[in-house]
């Protein structure tokens, strides 16, 4: 995958989607989750990942000009953020043995824990934000990132089902699989961000 301005719709929402890892968090949210019934989870999962999209969006429309202000150049965006997500990659790949929390929540979640980070962590809005950097295009990384959305909620909303269908082992399977493409992914972000900064500093 190139990270250029020429990335395509469907490059730009399976990233989102994939760095998003709904179904990694099934476990998560269904533990914290546990003490509501299943009605009140809904509502809380709805509300809290139409929030995460808010983030999301507040990020990908103007992130861009966070950075300009802050005068962060091309290519260290590419490197930086292609270090987050291999790093955000291996904890996917090789998840902690603890990830579920031991405490159950008493009152429903508002933003925190859930919207951010477990949804929207540093990883999906370092993604939207050079996204957005990268192609000039913020709308069309907006709407990729609302794509990349849908199936996250759905994937949610159905959490239950799917862990019964998939067990444990089948969710750990698809997160590391998930983790192996981000990790590729973090990868070209880091390697396009290199090759561009030796370019400007030898002035190829």
């Amino acid at each position: 995958m190139s990270i250029s301005s020429d990335a395509s719709f469907l490059t730009i929402a399976a990233a989102i989607f994939f760095v998003l890892n709904a179904t990694g968090q099934i476990p998560l949210f269904l533990a914290l989750l546990a003490p509501f019934d299943q009605k009140r989870q809904m509502r809380i999962i709805l509300r809290e990942m139409l929030i995460a999209l808010g983030i999301l969006l507040v990020f990908t429309f103007f992130g861009d000009w966070v950075l300009k202000v802050l005068g962060i150049s091309r290519p260290i965006i590419g490197i930086a953020g292609g270090i987050l997500l291999f790093l955000i990659s291996l904890s996917m790949i090789f998840p902690s043995s603890d990830k579920t929390p031991e405490k159950k929540l008493t009152q429903e979640p508002m933003i925190i824990p859930l919207a951010i980070p477990i949804i929207t962590g540093p990883g999906a809005i370092t993604t939207v934000m050079l996204y957005a950097h990268e192609t000039g295009n913020a709308l069309l990384v907006g709407v990729a990132a609302f794509s990349a959305w849908i199936p996250s909620l759905l994937i949610l909303l159905a959490g239950s089902l799917i862990k019964k269908l998939l067990g444990e082992k089948g969710l750990l399977a698809v997160e590391r699989l998930g983790g192996m493409l981000v990790c590729l992914i973090g990868i070209q972000m880091f390697t396009s961000g290199t090759l561009l900064l030796v370019k400007d500093f030898f002035h190829i």
